[in-house]
């Protein structure tokens, strides 16, 4: 049996609290500047830091696909034209053809602050009010048809909602559509916008953080939520469009082991990460960097760090992200993937942001600065409630 090529990236852009589209990212990351801040978004009245988008509340999806207004489809169609994203998605449909190009987008919260806000103004009787269309907001599978309406995608269009895992899980289902010859390019995806039910919910689980987040720090005090969106291309190789990267192994486990806390000893994150490079034949010395999940949580950075070490042991190069970012939820595993593809094609490797002592416990290589050099492969993990798990192993492409 011959093994089936792997997808190739030809195209990758995202926008968060960093800025929007590639240079604003690495720009902010070469920085070393957080761009989280105190909370100000509307009705979260307790202490703790986000990282919000500029810009969301000034421009509503207008035109034709106006019903969709919400502020995660915001995030969507900021992402989709950041970097002239949507046209390179035009240019992918017009080789394609627009039914050979599928669609794999991740989500937790959809569009749920239209929820909210509608709840809040509900009449004596309970009414909602009439200008709430939860079909085209709150719908968890809303922004995936926003997405595929506005860019002429008429292959499979699937919603993936797996928690903070979701957007990276995209990788996973779109390689199996250009595997299995259901697709010729899949775009996949992740949106997540600020909603008072996740900065609520998270306060209620005590995992938010009243600073700014500190992942793998001795001093840790919890999570720092953001939002985001963000959007890769990925094709069946031989294509007359330039690959950017390759697709070279995707692992996903569930361990089950609670609701909201991970294995103790990392098994779900052992398993994932072992999976990713066993799907690409590899073993686990090839890997340069790898993106943690790394939320600032007291258990969960000490539970990945002994995933970590089992597989990979000591010498591996590892950071989190989210001291930049924020956790962006159901688009961390997008966000993080495009800061790992950035890794690869400028030989980055992002330093651990807000780590002023490493906590003892933490045995992995944690890289306190940013640094450059040779990038060959990169691992990014995104590990979800439940034990929804999912590591992606990005390679330089060759051509």
């Amino acid at each position: 049996m011959i093994e089936p090529a792997r997808p190739v990236i030809t195209g990758y852009t995202a926008v968060n609290c960093l800025g929007t589209g590639l240079d604003a990212i690495l720009g902010a990351l070469r920085s070393g500047a957080s761009s989280l801040r105190p909370c100000d978004f509307p009705g979260a009245d307790f202490e703790t830091w986000i990282g919000r988008v500029e810009g969301l509340e000034d421009n509503p999806v207008t035109g034709p696909l106006a019903v969709y207004d919400c502020r995660n489809s915001r995030l969507a169609l900021m992402a989709l034209q950041a970097d002239d994203f949507v046209d390179r998605v035009s240019d992918c449909i017009g080789r394609r053809g627009a039914r050979r190009v599928g669609l794999v987008l991740g989500t937790s919260t959809s569009g749920i602050q239209e929820g909210e806000r509608a709840f809040l103004e509900r009449d004596a009787d309970g009414k909602l009010p009439d200008w709430f269309d939860y079909r085209h907001s709150q719908d968890v599978h809303a922004t995936t048809e926003f997405v595929a309406r506005l860019t002429g995608i008429e292959g499979p269009t699937l919603t993936v909602s797996t928690a903070c895992s979701s957007s990276a899980k995209v990788f996973a289902d779109a390689r199996q559509l250009i595997e299995h010859d259901i697709c010729d390019a899949v775009l996949v995806g992740g949106v997540d916008s600020l909603c008072l039910l996740t900065l609520y919910g998270f306060r209620s689980l005590e995992l938010t953080s009243p600073e700014r987040c500190r992942p793998n720090d001795a001093h840790r005090t919890g999570l720092s939520i953001g939002e985001g969106g963000g959007f890769a291309l990925l094709e069946r190789p031989g294509g007359s469009a330039q690959a950017l990267a390759v697709l070279e192994g995707t692992g996903e486990s569930s361990d089950a082991y609670h609701m909201s806390s991970p294995h103790p000893e990392g098994l779900g994150a052992r398993l994932s990460m072992q999976a990713a490079l066993q799907s690409a034949g590899v073993e686990p010395e090839v890997v340069d960097y790898i993106n943690l999940h790394g939320t600032g949580s007291k258990v969960n950075d000490l539970v990945e760090s002994r995933a970590v070490i089992g597989l990979f042991g000591r010498d591996t190069p590892c950071s989190s992200t989210k001291g930049w970012t924020g956790h962006t939820l159901g688009a961390a595993g997008i966000t993080e993937a495009v800061i790992s593809l950035l890794a690869l094609r400028e030989g980055f490797l992002p330093g651990n942001l807000g780590l002023e002592e490493k906590d003892p416990e933490i045995e992995s290589n944690i890289l306190v600065q940013s640094r450059t050099g040779a990038v060959r492969h990169v691992l990014s993990n995104s590990f979800g409630f439940g034990g929804n798990n999912c590591s992606l192993l990005f390679g330089r492409s060759s051509s």
